[in-house]
């Protein structure tokens, strides 16, 4: 096939310099296959006008070729209609790639899903991976997963990393534990970087750190800032400081405030407030409500700079933080400063979620927002479900029969049974995907204030 292809090419010898009179000579007698290696000879020499002449003659004549080049050619420097035309008529005529192209241009540019379908299916057929992965798309699109599935698993099956990392995601989501290993595995070892790090979650999830720290420094090859953060944490948690600080760092500049936060504290325990401050800086710019209140002590501690703490508590209180509020009350008494001293002192925000989430509960969650994210869905904040998920298991950390834990909180807490149901339904949802649906972004602000209201009856705040 001329110029690009995922379908193999018929063997048209390729033009030679100084063969072009020859050429020439035959193209004029009628020969579709010497029109077309001189449209080629034209191409190659940059003369698109005489290309597109002589591909026509040779498309004339019947050379399959030369029309998918044309219409290769419409869609760069023509018309949409005339490329749709001679792909078609390429397609028409068993081109498997021209099919594909047509049905592209058909779905992207006029938005017809069902002829696009059918050609995406033809081209698929024949052995077009690309068209198969498109159809599997188009499927899913429609909610017509069975069918998506069959589509990605052949165009996985020709090599297509990107659906056998979908198959992982459509399994996960079914709850289908081996299936999910299969295609992130698959996937992963095919050089996708995204699978590597969807695996090591998947493992974390299933308690299996060692398993996890091995595709997380796979995936950090590639510099994926989540494999990094994750392997700052496994630094951490092992006292390795220097460690730790590397790979936050490598997050942070991927413009992670989150990280950026915790090179902060990183360096702080390495002495090196200047960086510590740096990275605190950068992230609270950020909007890092957490990240802003720490730089706000830091410039006080360490400099002195009591104007510099005084706006970065302000803008972390303003965001939520209580701390921050208190901090900056503290601050505006001690200037004289009493009216909105008494406003952040009288009524400051609730507290904010601190508590470090075991791995397998922030795994989960990190996976369930990947999974809601996926072909543009509304994606789950992997904070708050990391937070549902942790209250639960700190609420619940006491008991040693768990066998009827909801009727134990509604004792303990004499919060409405509903209320604690509808908590462990959906904690139940992520931590085991499959048995029912995920829940939408207001099951989970309902279910997440849920969540804060019983710890703040049980005094775990």
């Amino acid at each position: 096939m001329a110029w690009q292809g995922e379908v193999a090419a018929p063997a048209v010898p390729a033009p030679r310099m100084g063969e072009e009179p020859e050429l020439l000579t035959a193209a004029c007698t009628g020969d579709p296959q010497a029109a077309h290696r001189l449209g080629k000879l034209y191409a190659q020499h940059g003369d698109r006008v005489s290309a597109k002449h002589w591909w026509e003659l040779a498309a004339a004549g019947g050379n399959v070729d030369s029309a998918f080049n044309l219409g290769i050619w419409h869609e760069k420097h023509g018309s949409l209609v005339e490329a749709l035309t001679w792909y078609e008529s390429a397609a028409l005529a068993g081109d498997a790639e021209a099919a594909a192209n047509l049905a592209t241009l058909l779905l992207e540019q006029r938005g017809d899903v069902e002829t696009a379908r059918r050609w995406y299916e033809r081209a698929a057929r024949a052995g077009s991976r690309v068209a198969a992965r498109r159809l599997a798309l188009v499927c899913e699109d429609a909610g017509e997963q069975a069918a998506a599935r069959e589509w990605h698993r052949r165009a996985a099956a020709a090599g297509d990393t990107a659906s056998a990392h979908d198959l992982g995601f459509l399994a996960y989501a079914a709850g289908e534990d081996e299936e999910t290993v299969h295609w992130w595995e698959s996937a992963a070892r095919g050089g996708h970087v995204e699978s590597a790090y969807c695996m090591g979650l998947y493992l974390d999830a299933e308690r299996d750190p060692e398993g996890a720290e091995a595709y997380y420094r796979l995936a950090a090859r590639s510099e994926h800032p989540g494999a990094a953060s994750w392997l700052g944490g496994i630094a951490l948690s092992r006292g390795d400081l220097r460690s730790a600080r590397a790979w936050y760092e490598r997050a942070a500049n991927a413009g992670r405030a989150e990280d950026q936060r915790m090179a902060g504290f990183v360096c702080v325990e390495l002495g090196d407030t200047a960086s510590a401050g740096h990275w605190f800086g950068r992230a609270a710019a950020g909007g890092d409500a957490e990240a802003a209140f720490t730089y706000g002590l830091l410039l006080i501690a360490e400099f002195g700079d009591l104007a510099g703490g005084r706006h970065w508590f302000r803008q972390a209180a303003q965001a939520g933080h209580r701390e921050a509020a208190v901090e900056l009350g503290g601050l505006l008494t001690a200037s004289g400063e009493q009216v909105e001293a008494h406003q952040w002192l009288s009524d400051p925000p609730p507290p904010v979620w601190a508590r470090p989430a075991e791995p397998e509960l922030a795994a989960r969650a990190e996976l369930a927002a990947l999974t809601t994210g996926r072909r543009g869905g509304e994606a789950l904040d992997a904070a708050e479900l990391t937070e549902i998920l942790a209250t639960w298991d700190l609420m619940t950390r006491p008991l040693h029969d768990h066998s009827d834990v909801v009727s134990w909180l509604v004792r303990r807490t004499a919060a409405h049974r509903s209320s604690i149901e509808h908590l462990a339904s959906v904690r139940g949802t992520l931590l085991r995907p499959g048995a029912a649906p995920w829940p939408s972004p207001a099951e989970v602000q309902h279910v997440l204030a849920t969540a804060r209201d019983l710890r703040g009856r049980l005094g775990l705040e």
